[in-house]
């Protein structure tokens, strides 16, 4: 009995050490040190090893170390950019722009995100014709083919990848593949052997410290790139999967990813070598193999390339969203699988419908994570309250992530309109600059309302209550969803 008290009393001291270290020490959101501390109180040391794996902040630790002259010449582009921004000499392509250069400005000055205007870009809005126009592609590369997703998987379309990914390995392309450890944890070791006997390489993201306990876990890299020889560049909402050609019980399936032709593809390759270089023991160096000299188009499109995660404390992506909302006059159009705002971004679109403009929100109609999927219609009462026009699609499942306002700015891209891909995940995003792209997106917009169900508030309203027990339960834990 004398044991167990002291074992007790250990257990209870420590929390209190680990509340005090939270309170004056980590410095982080009065709600969410509040939530922690609760979780210590009552949990004690079960509350300990929940915090280890889901309380860690890694915007305190330099994670992407450059060595000394890395990137020194893209570091040079973006400061002249950022004078020539400052004295008002940046030449845009779309007279449309003129109004957005306060955004791009902010996006190289937090991000670093240099803006290219010489791209042609392709949008993709189903599986099959992007995966077998990517293939085809990787089909032919010469030099050097980069892969990272937050999800591979051990199926027909995961195989059909690797078989390539290995036969263009044996040919002598340099075949590099990065996969998220939490996205991909259901793939056996084996699926990669034949790749890394061919001469290929592929590296997990953040893997398990232990092997019963991944203390990182909660920080995910949830980026879908894809470079080929540094010329043709991938970005979307796509991963690799039989369930992304509609193959699986959810359906068809509804999403939107981008190929880039043009400079931008620098900015791809150049996030992909930060990942690669933090996750792999071989390190890669800049060379004209990785970005050769690309001849793009003289009146192409204006992309900049975002990227935030929790290394770091700006919320780089959030606050390109929250410019747009901002910036917007007319329409704002936004499609995304999970909507779990913070407060705010649900501000920013309250402020938007009072102020007469046209808000509009697509979301699926059936879930494929039940929480995530109450937590989401935990929010859109109030949206409905607000004036916002709510819609459930329900072909199959949508897990698009776009944004178009005013048609003239749009983003697509990995990152969710939701706190954990504000805060918790390694996102990235194309800001596009273009009233022709965003034209053919909000159509795109406008064609999938045939396949939705418009959400009044006098259906939100008579909602059984379980449904509303369920919404505020899960609402709780929106932080971590």
């Amino acid at each position: 009995m004398l044991l167990l008290e002291q074992i007790v009393a250990v257990i209870t001291i420590g929390n209190v050490i680990l509340a005090a270290v939270l309170i004056f020490m980590e410095r982080r959101n009065i709600i969410a040190t509040w939530a922690w501390l609760m979780v210590l109180l009552f949990l004690p040391g079960i509350g300990f090893v929940i915090y280890l794996v889901f309380g860690q902040k890694l915007s305190k630790r330099k994670l992407y170390r450059l060595k000394e002259g890395e990137f020194s010449h893209f570091r040079r582009a973006v400061d002249k950019q950022k004078q020539l921004l400052e004295t008002g000499n940046l030449e845009v392509n779309d007279p449309a722009m003129e109004r957005h250069r306060d955004m791009i400005h902010m996006n190289v000055v937090s991000d670093g995100a240099y803006y290219t205007q010489d791209n042609a870009v392709r949008i993709y809005t189903e599986g099959n014709s992007l995966f077998q126009e990517m293939f085809k592609e990787i089909e032919g590369a010469r030099e050097h083919v980069h892969l990272l997703y937050y999800t591979i998987r051990n199926d027909g379309l995961g195989s059909e990848l690797m078989e390539l990914l290995v036969k263009k390995a044996s040919e002598g392309v340099k075949v590099r593949l990065l996969y998220d450890a939490v996205g991909s944890a259901g793939i056996p070791s084996r699926f990669f052997r034949r790749l890394l006997e061919a001469g290929g390489e592929a590296v997990s993201f953040f893997p398990a410290s232990f092997s019963l306990m991944n203390v990182r876990v909660n920080f995910r890299n949830h980026r879908k790139l894809t470079i080929i020889d540094g010329r043709v560049g991938y970005i979307g909402g796509f991963n690799i999967g039989d369930e992304y050609i509609g193959k699986k019980k959810l359906g068809h399936w509804r999403d939107t990813h981008l190929r880039i032709e043009g400079k931008a593809v620098y900015m791809l390759q150049a996030r992909f070598f930060l990942d690669w270089n933090l996750s792999s023991p071989k390190r890669l160096a800049e060379s004209i193999e990785f970005f050769p000299q690309i001849e793009g188009l003289d009146n192409g499109i204006g992309v900049q390339i975002v990227s935030s995660g929790p290394n770091s404390e700006k919320q780089q992506i959030k606050h390109g969203f929250l410019k747009m909302i901002y910036k917007a006059r007319k329409k704002i159009y936004l499609q995304t699988p999970y909507f779990i705002p913070d407060d705010s971004v649900l501000t920013a679109l309250k402020m938007a419908v009072m102020s007469g403009v046209d808000v509009r929100l697509m979301v699926p109609g059936k879930p494929d994570h039940l929480m995530v999927f109450w937590a989401t219609h935990s929010y859109l009462g109030e949206l409905l309250k607000s004036g916002v026009r709510c819609y459930l699609y329900e072909k199959g499942f949508l897990h698009a992530k776009t944004i178009v306002v005013d048609t003239q700015l749009a983003s697509v891209g990995t990152a969710n309109i939701d706190i954990r891909s504000f805060k918790l995940n390694f996102e990235t995003n194309a800001f596009l600059y273009d009233t022709r792209m965003a034209e053919k997106l909000e159509e795109l917009f406008m064609a999938d309302l045939a396949d939705c169900r418009e959400l009044t508030m006098e259906e939100y309203m008579n909602r059984p209550i379980r449904f509303r027990i369920q919404e505020s339960l899960t609402r709780l834990l929106s932080p971590i969803l």
